[in-house]
């Protein structure tokens, strides 16, 4: 077989491979589990061919796992692949349709990221959730307290101050079992306050290693959390 590119439709356990020739000729096209699809490429693909992906979970997992069996590897946003789908979809059909995209001479790529480079998007992810949760948990409180007559002021630094007071004021119409669980969503928010201290460090941490945040940050306006090529 001349392959020259090959299309993979990854999954949890299926994995689909499409192959083609210079001429676009389909030369390959296989199923194999996921413990065993690589062993695959190996033997069927000639190293240095190009290999393509969409961009999804996993798959810079195996664009390091190719790259490091000598394979070029590019991955594709799954709206890029779309329009190469020419009939019902199935992974067959999507290995294809891969295969195709890749050969478009102005199609856009996503770079596989390091292990490095993933572990910075996971603590932007973490914290950017950990920041909704904290949204919420201020909501929570300003509705609750709102039932009690207590109007919350605006902003969470704000919201932060009053409730020590809210707490400790024998006089605002709270009594000691709705106190007691105020003071739970209190020790919620701090936990959360804490969490997100935490990241925001990491990420400061990490920032000062990485060449490209450097050079972002010498940007006005543009800090640690801002800066992140791999958010």
């Amino acid at each position: 077989m001349n392959i020259i590119r090959a299309g993979v439709d990854i999954a949890k356990s299926v994995f689909r491979i499409h192959g083609v020739d210079r001429h676009g000729q389909i030369q390959w096209q296989g199923k194999y589990s996921r413990s065993k699809w690589l062993d695959a490429i190996c033997r069927k693909v000639p190293t240095g061919t190009e290999i393509d992906m969409e961009a999804c979970a996993s798959s810079h997992h195996w664009a390091r796992e190719l790259q490091n069996r000598g394979y070029y590897v590019r991955l594709i946003a799954a709206q890029f692949v779309k329009p190469y789908v020419k009939s019902n979809k199935n992974d067959r059909v999507d290995a294809e349709a891969i295969c195709e995209a890749m050969s478009r001479p102005n199609m856009r790529f996503v770079e596989p990221k390091t292990v490095a480079q993933q572990d910075i998007q996971a603590a932007h992810r973490i914290r950017e959730e950990l920041v909704r949760q904290r949204t919420a948990k201020a909501n929570q409180i300003r509705g609750l307290v709102g039932e009690y007559g207590i109007v919350a002021p605006v902003g969470i630094q704000q919201l932060r101050r009053e409730l020590p007071y809210w707490l400790e004021d024998a006089v605002n119409g709270l009594l000691d079992s709705f106190r007691i669980l105020l003071s739970g969503l209190a020790e919620d928010l701090r936990y959360l306050d804490n969490r997100i201290k935490a990241l925001d460090e990491r990420i400061t941490e990490s920032a000062k290693k990485d060449p490209v945040a450097k050079r972002l940050m010498t940007l006005r306006g543009v800090g640690p959390l801002t800066r992140s090529p791999y958010r």
